[in-house]
This record gives structure tokens, C-alpha cells and sequence, in this order.
């Protein structure tokens, strides 16, 4: 046997850290990138789940208040005097459709209720957007991520099938661990898109529910002003 064959062979790092290290250049980047989406899904998760839970707070708080036997001039001046969001956003663009008909010396009444039914379909589009931004991304990332991560894992075997191919050698203690860092850049892509998935469903789910509860609002506003109308008309 020469030297070479009796040296003992060095152990492969097959730590995650040492499967980063030793990965193709274009592999690393697929991780590094899977891992920026990773950390993106969390903050935007977390950025969701306290805004959701706040709206919630105020449409509580508001739904409260309107239905206290608060007169809806006091409200609307409480309210109009500071940015609203939500349900408070909703009464506030209605009442000032309505207020503006009635500034006017010729107080006409016509069209008035298609108007305040078109601002509050307007506020709600509003609403909706704003607690649906950013949840493009969690369903790209929830999508595209496992796909991304076997690009790199595939790129990766390429990689590790040629170094094979040089060496002439086809032993497992040579293979595996290219295998292994190929399919780390897998696994890092499922870590990604398996949350962004999750989550995309939870929240689509609740700007459903939350849309909801602004539609019938305005359905039940829309009706208590269509009375006053009639008996003021």
C-alpha cells in the first residue's frame, strides 16, 4: 500500500455550519437567500398578527361606542379630529358624505345614499388593501421557496457528481457528503415556505373575517341613515 492509502481519511464536516461552508458558491447563495425570505415571512408574520389583533381592538372599541346611544355628531367629531382606521375610518368617510349634503343651502337629497353606499365601498377597498399588504410576499415565498431550494440542491449534485467523476472515486464516504450539502439547500427552502404557507392561510382567513364585519357594518350604517333620509325627505 503507499502512504497515501494507510494515511487515515479526514471526517467530512457534516455539521450545518460545515455543509455551508463546503457548498458550491451558487448553493450558498440559494440558502443565504432562502434564509433572508425565512426571516422576512417571520417579520412580516409578526408585523401581521399584531396589526390584526389591533384592528380587532378598535373595531370592539368602536362597535361599543356606536351602539352605546352615543349621538353620531359627537362621534363623528371625536373621531374625525384624529386618523381612523377600520370601522372608525368607515363612519367617518359615510358622515362626511353626509354633513356635506347637508352644508349646502339646496340640502338635496338625491343620489345621497348611492353616494354614502360608493365612499363606504371605497374605505372598505382601503381597508382591505392595507390589511393585505405584504401578504404577496408569504404566498411567493410559501410557493416558490420549496422550488428555489431544489435549484440548489440540484445544482449541488451536478456539482458533486463532477467532483466524483474527477476524483474516480464512487465510495459512499465520498458521495454523501455532497448529497448532504446539496440537500440542505432543500431543506432551508421547505424551512422557508413551509411558515410562509401557514401563515398566508391564517391571514387570509382573517382579513376575511375582519372584511366581513366592515361589510355588514356598512350594510347596518347604510340602512340607519336610508331612515333618516326618508324622514328628512
Amino acid at each position: 500500500m503507499t502512504p497515501a492509502e494507510l494515511a487515515p481519511a479526514v471526517a467530512p464536516d457534516l455539521s450545518i455550519w460545515g455543509l455551508f461552508l463546503q457548498a458550491h458558491w451558487v448553493v450558498k447563495s440559494v440558502m443565504l437567500g432562502l434564509l433572508a425570505c425565512s426571516i422576512w415571512v417571520w417579520a412580516i408574520a409578526i408585523d401581521k398578527t399584531i396589526l390584526y389583533a389591533r384592528t380587532k381592538r378598535a373595531m370592539d372599541r368602536f362597535e361599543n361606542s356606536f351602539w352605546s346611544g352615543q349621538s353620531l355628531e359627537e362621534l363623528y367629531r371625536s373621531l374625525s379630529s384624529r386618523p381612523t382606521h377600520s370601522m372608525a375610518a368607515l363612519f367617518v368617510a359615510a358622515m362626511r358624505e353626509w354633513k356635506r349634503s347637508f352644508e349646502g343651502q339646496a340640502r338635496s337629497f338625491a343620489g345621497l345614499q348611492m353616494r354614502i353606499e360608493k365612499v363606504m365601498d371605497v374605505t372598505i377597498a382601503r381597508e382591505i388593501e392595507r390589511l393585505e399588504r405584504r401578504l404577496l410576499v408569504l404566498a411567493t415565498v410559501g410557493s416558490a421557496g420549496p422550488f428555489i431550494g431544489l435549484f440548489g440542491t440540484v445544482w449541488g449534485i451536478m456539482n458533486s457528481f463532477q467532483s466524483i467523476a474527477a476524483s474516480k472515486n464512487t465510495s459512499l464516504a465520498v458521495v454523501a457528503p455532497g448529497i448532504a450539502e446539496a440537500l440542505f439547500a432543500t431543506a432551508i427552502g421547505l424551512v422557508a415556505a413551509i411558515p410562509a404557507t401557514i401563515f398566508y392561510n391564517k391571514f387570509v382567513a382573517e382579513v376575511n373575517k375582519q372584511a366581513a364585519r366592515l361589510e355588514g357594518f356598512a350594510d347596518e350604517f347604510a340602512a340607519i341613515l336610508s331612515r333618516q333620509i326618508d324622514e328628512r325627505g
